[in-house]
């Protein structure tokens, strides 16, 4: 491959790799640029985190081939209970408990640890002749004009394609290069993250306790293991980093509870900001955003991921049906396509991550006797319950075609 591509991804983390690997499958020559080399992203220390994969994301990965070499250390999630209380009070009566029996498809969605994932996509990009991986190098600029989009590397390399697509994250130098602004504000939260060690089993079922700082997710890994998302304020979150080990678990005990037996860490502790950070517009002129570079979500349903795959699911179809029909891929109307598609649909689940934020990360006494009652009712309602199961797995909505059966 010469360095003029059909399609040039800058971003190498996961949605970048996952979308050189589905549009390679579809034909394109794909060059992806990441500012990490390769034996960056395959430190195990690299990343503490691990991640919830709804089952229409386990289905992209398959069939980018990718799922074969994550199956041994996955994870499924069987169940989802969702509680409300204070920590060491232990939770609230009312509770939703999302059981996997409800739905046809099977379990809801995957854990899968970040150590594991990024090593298989690595893999699957080596191993694919249609993708030019260039690593440890940044890009300084970009332009872009009637015939395509050009790029130029740290190092003066120059790099053209029909279209370039930022995966580059939601400080994103692709979209700030082609004028896109960003909306957003923080949460003066920090999210915890690292796993645990427990001593009985988690059968499955991942746990979202929502406390009057901040939800505290324990979603089960391979073995007697958890990952643990703690969310809390900046202040409190420094402080819990800080500690040493056995100082961390006593502040995690109240919270976590004795359901699973004594619990040890499993790993070193990672610390997220947390802020709702939303592109104003998906495209530009021969430019796409995808993932966090088009939106950055709050953790608090474990969507993130599960929403850039989406994007590149979709990506992939409209750029596939376009060439069918012997488009220009870059052009607007094909972009506006893919903003359509997708806009909409990510604006609405960033309003409602940031609306269950701030209704539960507070200890207002109305808005506590409220959220419980509806807590109540959902869980009381089989076809609600039912709706929301497949909202989870990521089954509602206009599935792109990697992400059906």
């Amino acid at each position: 491959m010469d360095e003029t591509s059909d399609i040039l991804i800058v971003g190498g983390g996961l949605n970048g790799p996952a979308l050189a690997l589905a549009l390679a499958g579809a034909g394109f020559t794909v060059t992806l640029v990441d500012s990490q080399t390769a034996e960056v992203h395959r430190d195990p220390d690299f990343d503490g985190r691990s991640y919830a994969l709804a089952l229409t994301s386990q289905r992209l990965l398959r069939r980018i081939g990718v799922w074969t070499a994550l199956a041994d250390d996955s994870q499924p999630m069987l169940d989802i209970k969702v509680t409300d209380g204070r920590a060491g009070e232990g939770p609230s009566p009312f509770f939703i408990h999302f059981d996997h029996a409800e739905i046809e498809e099977g379990p809801m969605g995957y854990m899968v640890e970040d150590r594991h994932l990024r090593p298989a996509l690595l893999d699957a990009i080596a191993a694919n002749d249609h993708i030019r991986h260039v690593g440890g190098v940044t890009v300084v600029s970009q332009e872009t004009g009637p015939a395509g989009a050009t790029v130029t590397l740290a190092d003066g390399k120059v790099l053209k394609a029909r279209l370039l697509v930022g995966c580059d994250g939601r400080s994103s130098g692709t979209a700030r290069r082609a004028g896109i602004g960003r909306t957003g504000w923080g949460y003066g939260q920090t999210a915890v993250v690292c796993a645990v060690a427990h001593e009985q089993p988690h059968n499955g079922v991942a746990h979202q306790f929502f406390m009057p700082t901040g939800p505290l997710a324990i979603l089960p890994l391979k073995g007697n293991r958890c990952s643990i998302v703690w969310s809390e304020s900046e202040e409190r979150a420094a402080d819990l980093l800080a500690l040493d080990e056995a100082a961390f678990l006593d502040a995690l005990r109240p919270a976590f509870g004795s359901f699973l037996g004594e619990i040890t860490l499993a790993g070193a502790r990672f610390g997220f900001p947390l802020g709702l950070s939303l592109a104003d517009d998906f495209i530009a002129d021969r430019v796409a955003l995808v993932g966090d570079a088009a939106h950055g979500l709050h953790p608090i349903a474990g969507q993130g991921l599960n929403a850039g795959l989406r994007d590149v699911a979709a990506l992939a179809d409209v750029l596939g049906d376009a060439r069918s029909r012997g488009e220009d891929i870059g052009t607007a109307p094909v972009l506006r396509r893919y903003r359509q598609w997708r806009r909409f649909d990510t604006a609405s689940l960033a309003m409602a991550t940031d609306g269950f934020n701030r209704l539960f990360s507070n200890d207002n006494p109305l808005l506590r006797a409220a959220r419980d009652i509806g807590m109540g009712a959902v869980n009381a309602v089989p076809g609600l319950r039912r709706a929301f199961i497949r909202e989870a797995a990521g089954l509602s909505g206009d599935l792109p075609s990697l992400m059906r059966p």
